[in-house]
């Protein structure tokens, strides 16, 4: 299992294009068991980020287990990603056979917080 926030993801991706350790760093994230992607959608992808989530995904699909987790509405992924053609590929990989859960509410940092912070003794 590895839990990644995707601009961490996408970023050392980028990075891995440069120093010649992509098709490793592809292939070990490809074999994760479980992939947890968070934060999806903070920022629109760049045509790279749009390839290489493709390619990560394609490589993932019917293979492991992915989840991704995002504050924007599934309905905005389509923009956020871009190119249409691409857009449709990479969602089609990630929807298809996929569970939705959508949780309503306060945050769970919030929340958290709210347990974990002292009470003032006034």
């Amino acid at each position: 299992m590895r839990y990644l926030r995707l601009p961490r993801l996408l970023e050392e991706l980028g990075l891995a294009h440069g120093d010649g350790r992509f098709a490793k760093l592809m292939s070990s994230y490809a074999k994760t068991d479980l992939l947890i992607l968070d934060d999806w959608g903070l920022a629109p992808f760049t045509g790279e980020q749009r390839r290489d989530m493709l390619e990560l995904l394609d490589d993932r699909y019917g293979q492991r287990s992915t989840i991704v987790t995002s504050q924007m509405p599934v309905d905005n992924w389509h923009e956020l990603i871009g190119d249409p053609t691409l857009a449709d590929a990479i969602l089609d990989r990630l929807v298809h056979n996929a569970y939705r859960i959508n949780l309503k509410g306060e945050s769970m940092r919030k929340r958290t917080q709210k347990l974990t912070t002292p009470a003032n003794p006034d």
